[in-house]
């Protein structure tokens, strides 16, 4: 196995290049969790739009299946009421999934 050294000089050179860019939450369907597709102005010349928009339709997807109501929702809220929520040291729930 080959371990990897870096300049420490050159690390922070390059996360000083670094920006934080910020995908806004997307209310128009009301408080589901979703993000906007919109590209944000940061992401030029560093980030294909496609790829954005790849996946953040893949993120919202995740979050659409995480959101749907079901038999496990309900078992889940059960479970949680039923052991005052110590049922989820022991199980993931879906949104952990």
């Amino acid at each position: 196995m080959a371990t990897e050294f870096h300049n420490l000089q050159e690390m922070q050179h390059s996360t000083s290049l670094a920006t934080k860019v910020y995908i806004q939450r997307d209310y128009s369907e009301g408080t589901v969790c979703r993000f906007q597709n919109k590209f944000p102005s940061e992401l030029d010349n560093r980030i294909e739009r496609t790829l954005l928009e790849e996946t953040l339709k893949t993120l919202n997807a995740y979050y659409v299946e995480a959101e749907k109501i079901g038999g496990q929702s309900y078992l889940e809220g059960c479970l949680a009421c039923a052991t005052a929520y110590i049922i989820f040291l022991c199980m993931e729930t879906r949104y952990e999934k």
